[in-house]
């Protein structure tokens, strides 16, 4: 999202972390209450907190004054958080009150507290439950959460706004957040670690911060809570996670108007003594580990206007790593190019005929004296901490390739923010959360030795192309492609709308090149990816995507399933008409321009490789409404059976396939299935230990087995 105009305490985002005053900065939080009465001296705790090494405290409940100034005072920054009924359903007819009542009282939260200078972030909900999502509908509650989130960007721009999820519905990560806030309850730190890698796919292009994690104490002791609260912000600070919160500061909490008992989660007790020395999770930084030398090289033709910004990013001055070297191959430039590296002295200057972008990535291995290679684009410029997390990826992951992220930069004007949403960006491909099909060529790197092993690029490559067969070759020869979630660069793609046609004709000429050298890896001009193509959005539920949810719902980690990320978002200064017509028509037209390169440049080749001029999607849309026409008409019934605190889902779901009922298919939609008939059943909370159950039913005219089992269901349940 967008860096915004900086003062005092207050965070901006720069790619997956948050800075202050241009500075990085590692979010170290605890939550702090609600507590019950009495409630502590605000200015007393948040000392405590400071002394602890905590540098930012998370809040559910409207602060009061004297926090906000005790937080001010000391120096610590506060995430906001409100409650509403975000556990019932909020949508729809009679219960669209409470979504308006969200949109109420976060106004009111950030027209209050918004502008004070130790409020730096704000969570627009928590935990929204899986069941009221299914029943709202997945795609709508997403969108009812960037509604929110817009909402709250408007009211107070100097905060950074997000939404607290959860693995039970981490479909539900929305689009527009500035940071992808993650509650993470896991006790096992493999799991942990490996959940963490995963969390910088569902974020995107921006920061993660673990919005909870904890362990209770009243039942595994102390000593096992500090063992693994250390573990965890050490796993995250090493994964590149922007920040933690801990939960909680104290035992003494409460939930509506009851204190609980049950558990203990503080770092403090009832008598707020700490339960082992807090200092220790302060004192905390990233692990150590071999920091190998690194050889940058940028290959550049006709780039003076760009590739200056991509060497001054690489200076001794701006880069958290020592041992590297700048490597610039000249390849043939007439624009005046060499004469603008010539000035830099930390640069080495390689001159060349103009033979191609591979055979110049060629020639800057070989002037290379580092153990890894690093190639990054002109077009780019590359973070700080970018040779830093490539480093730590070589040194963790025992791998031979290794790449990140490339993120668009702020844009300029209104074609560049276009392109950045648009299709057909550089994109990497995974096979899971840690290892990859395909890395981009503007933040691929490789060891020296398997860049030997396979031949280096092919010269055949001269434009793009290079990166895709360098790694399907590093995969056939038997290597193995990692990725980094915090190893990212700046990739500012193109910046006309021309330029970017110009750019996709060029990637279907390289594909076309690509058909003829891995035929296999295609069918009917499109390529055979093994892995899920990531595009830097946000992963929440999209149209095409298909979420596990587990029998009726029950999956303890319901993910999208998809071939293809969602795209990223329109940059919100340019929500403009004119850009989202621009949007669209790039969407219509860019899959036919590639198409048509790729078709042109594949004459002559075998016709189960190469696209067909025409598709079958015509004769496809009329079998879909020749299937509709035919299809028996259902009907929807929905009902509120009863209020009880003594029957749950989970009883009422037993009850029922007890009579015949089946688990679903479509777990995303419905519960339980009889012959054609589907039900879903959603548990409402709709107070401390009390819920509230609703039943959608749809059904075939006549089906009167259903509308049996409905109504002893509803009797049963009137009987309790």
């Amino acid at each position: 999202m967008a860096a915004r105009l900086q003062s005092s305490m207050k965070l901006n985002v720069r790619g997956k972390f948050f800075v202050r005053d241009g500075e990085e900065i590692s979010i170290n939080a605890v939550t702090y209450g609600p507590f019950p009465l009495p409630t502590p001296t605000h200015d007393t705790e948040i000392l405590r907190i400071v002394k602890a090494g905590f540098n930012a405290i998370r809040i559910y409940e409207e602060p009061t004054r004297d926090l906000i100034e005790a937080a001010g005072k000391h120096g610590v920054m506060v995430f906001l958080g409100v409650h509403w009924q975000w556990t019932r359903v909020f949508r729809g007819q009679e219960c669209e009150r409470y979504f308006i009542e969200a949109k109420l009282r976060l106004g009111e939260l950030l027209e209050k507290w918004g502008g004070e200078d130790a409020v730096v972030g704000c969570y627009v909900a928590n935990e929204i439950p899986s069941d009221v999502a299914r029943w709202i509908g997945l795609v709508r509650v997403r969108e009812s959460l960037e509604e929110l989130i817009d909402l709250c960007r408007g009211l107070a721009p100097d905060v950074l706004i997000g939404y607290s999820n959860y693995p039970s519905s981490e479909y539900l990560e929305p689009g527009n957040a500035d940071f992808t806030g993650f509650n993470i309850y896991l006790e096992d730190r493999e799991k942990f670690s490996n959940y963490l890698a995963r969390l910088h796919h569902l974020a995107g292009d921006r920061p993660v911060l673990v919005s909870e994690f904890g362990l209770d104490s009243k039942q595994h002791g102390a000593e096992a809570q500090q063992e693994m609260l250390l573990w965890a912000r050490q796993e995250a600070l090493d994964a590149g996670i922007a920040g933690t919160t801990m939960f909680a500061w104290s035992d003494r909490w409460r939930v509506g108007e009851r204190e609980v008992t049950g558990w203990e989660f503080g770092l403090t007790d009832r008598d707020g003594v700490e339960k082992f020395p807090l200092k220790k999770l302060g004192d905390l930084k990233r692990s150590a580990f071999p920091m190998p030398k690194i050889s940058v090289i940028i290959c550049v033709y006709n780039g003076v206007d760009r590739v200056t910004k991509a060497v001054e990013s690489l200076a001794p001055d701006k880069v958290n790593y020592q041992d590297y070297e700048v490597i610039v191959v000249d390849d043939g430039s007439t624009d005046g190019t060499q004469e603008a590296i010539e000035k830099y002295e930390y640069v080495k200057l390689i001159r060349a005929e103009h033979g191609g972008l591979s055979r110049a990535r060629n020639l800057g291995a070989e002037a290379a004296c580092g153990e890894i290679l690093a190639y990054t684009d002109d077009d780019c410029e590359v973070d700080p901490s970018w040779l830093y997390w490539l480093a730590r990826g070589y040194a963790e992951q025992d791998v031979d390739a290794l790449g990140g992220p490339n993120i668009p930069p702020i844009p300029e004007e209104e074609d560049e923010a276009v392109v950045a949403a648009a299709p057909g960006a550089p994109s990497h491909v995974m096979l899971n959360d840690r290892d990859a099909e395909h890395i981009p060529g503007c933040t691929l790197t490789v060891t020296r030795e398997v860049f030997e092993a396979i031949g280096g690029f092919s010269d055949v490559y001269r434009v793009a192309g290079d990166d895709v067969d360098f790694c399907w070759r590093l995969d056939k020869a038997g290597f193995k492609i990692g990725f980094h979630g915090a190893a990212f660069v700046w990739h500012r793609r193109r910046t006309s709308f021309a330029g970017y046609f110009k750019q996709q004709k060029g990637y279907g000429k390289a594909e076309a090149l690509l058909m003829r050298d891995h035929p296999e890896k295609f069918s009917k001009g499109k390529a055979l990816w093994k892995g899920c193509v990531y595009t830097g959005a946000a992963l929440g539920a999209h149209e095409g995507g298909f979420v596990y949810c587990g029998a009726m719902g029950s999956g303890a980690y319901q993910q999208v399933v998809t071939g293809m990320m969602p795209r990223r978002m329109l940059h919100p200064d340019f929500e403009t008409l004119s850009a989202r017509l621009k949007l669209r028509l790039a969407e219509w037209l860019q899959p036919k321009v590639r198409y048509w390169s790729r078709w042109w440049y594949t004459r002559g080749m075998a016709t189960e490789v190469r696209p067909r001029l025409l598709t079958g999607s015509v004769r496809g849309w009329l079998r879909q409404c020749i299937l509709r026409k035919l299809t028996p008409k259902s009907y929807l019934y929905e009902e509120v059976l009863a209020v009880s605190s003594a029957s749950g889902r989970g009883e009422v779901l037993e009850w029922l396939m007890a009579q015949g009922w089946l688990a679903h298919e479509d777990s995303e939609k419905w519960d339980l299935a009889k012959g054609s008939d589907a039900l879903l059943i959603l548990q409402e909370v709709i107070g401390d230990g009390h819920w509230q159950l609703r039943m959608r039913l749809e059904t075939l005219v006549g089906s009167s087995s259903v509308m049996r089992d409905v109504e002893s269901f509803t009797t049963r349940l009137e009987q309790v």
